[in-house]
């Protein structure tokens, strides 16, 4: 089968194939099996992992044998800081708070102030500097545990980043990184070394702890190139190869063939997005439903199309029997575009409310999460 779609750590075109997507990238599915192991530890699996919105990783499995044998993981994940946070990076943060809370784990966020200023043509390093702690207040907001919870830009924690980004940089060709990362002769020299810094972190706990620690990434399956490399590198290094879990990506605004951009305004709703704005973006959205009413009530929409439905399905609305519900009402006739988009828009307004609330106060705390050298 041709693809018609394309996905690397700074684009995402087309509808997505998720199933071609792992074989394309070498990881594995979650299994039920793997889900029972998760519950048994967790108590209740998230909604996320119900409904495979997570729905693939690597060396899960090797991370619950360790777990199991006494070994605690740490968490790792970041966001590359050129523009404001949408809900499209909160997605994933959401399970890891959830898996914080649940194995009572250390976090590592990595800002990537230093990447985004290399692979953009607009930012200067003082415009994503000045974003990473923007966006270090959405993290924040999200209620991580502060005495778990370490934050750090890449441009202020460089000094102890650099050691083990070198040790990564020796042990990968240009040959592995331009076939990973389809870098030419016009990238720059710092993107070609960055992969070795956004390896870091994997191997950031061990330095620190003094002894080999497992690592666990949730994040969006467009990073997943980056921890070929890392995980190519560390058995070389003597530490553990980082496992991940990875999740789908919420659609753009503009219907289900679409992600959100940050470059993108009217394609996802901020969490600095003023309430109002956010529901006339929801009520604009895309819908899955028939071009009239007096049609969709007599034919029904499409829930697996439709942007409001799937905004409920994989991020605002938990209750699975209210979901299904939603769902069927949808598919038949009973229930219209607008009153989804009505249901979406209140969720996210209170969400986007009390998020903005505690953004704020977390501008008082930002020292007590950050790492510098």
């Amino acid at each position: 089968m041709a693809e018609n779609f394309k996905v690397t750590p700074w684009e995402v075109k087309g509808k997505v194939d998720y199933d071609q997507l792992v074989k394309q990238f070498g990881t594995r599915h979650l299994t039920p099996q793997l889900l029972e192991r998760l519950e048994k530890h967790s108590g209740k699996l998230h909604f996320m992992l119900r409904r495979k919105i997570f729905f693939s990783h690597r060396d899960l499995d090797w991370l619950l044998d360790r777990y199991e044998k006494g070994e605690k993981f740490v968490l790792y994940t970041g966001r590359g800081p050129s523009g404001d946070t949408h809900m499209g990076h909160l997605l994933p943060w959401v399970l890891t708070k959830w898996l914080q809370d649940k194995f009572d784990a250390e976090l590592y966020f990595q800002l990537t102030d230093d990447e985004k200023f290399l692979n953009s043509g607009k930012l200067g390093m003082e415009d994503t500097h000045r974003l990473s702690y923007e966006n270090a207040l959405d993290v924040i907001a999200m209620g991580f545990d502060p005495k778990k919870t370490f934050i750090f830009s890449n441009q202020d924690y460089g000094k102890t980043m650099y050691n083990l980004a070198l040790k990564t940089a020796k042990l990968t060709t240009f040959s592995t990184a331009k076939a990973v990362f389809g870098f030419d002769n016009s990238t720059n020299i710092g993107m070609v070394f960055f992969p070795a810094v956004q390896a870091a972190p994997c191997f950031l706990p061990t330095e620190l702890k003094g002894k080999n620690t497992p690592v666990l990434i949730p994040a969006a399956i467009d990073q997943d190139p980056y921890w070929r490399i890392t995980r190519d590198a560390a058995a070389r290094l003597g530490y553990y190869k980082p496992a991940a879990i990875h999740t789908r990506f919420l659609p753009g605004l503009q219907g289900p063939d679409a992600k959100m951009s940050s470059s993108v305004p009217d394609s996802a709703i901020f969490t600095t997005d003023t309430p109002e704005a956010a529901r006339k973006k929801i009520m604009k959205s895309f819908s899955g439903g028939a071009a009239t009413l007096a049609e969709h009530k007599k034919h029904g929409g499409n829930p697996d199309t439709d942007t409001s439905c799937q905004y409920l399905y994989q991020m605002f609305e938990e209750d699975d029997g209210k979901v299904k519900e939603i769902f069927e009402q949808y598919r038949s006739g009973a229930l219209g575009s607008g009153e989804v988009k009505n249901m979406l828009a209140d969720k996210v307004v209170a969400f986007l409310v009390e998020h903005q609330r505690k953004r704020e106060q977390a501008r008082k705390n930002l020292d007590k999460f950050m790492l510098k050298d």
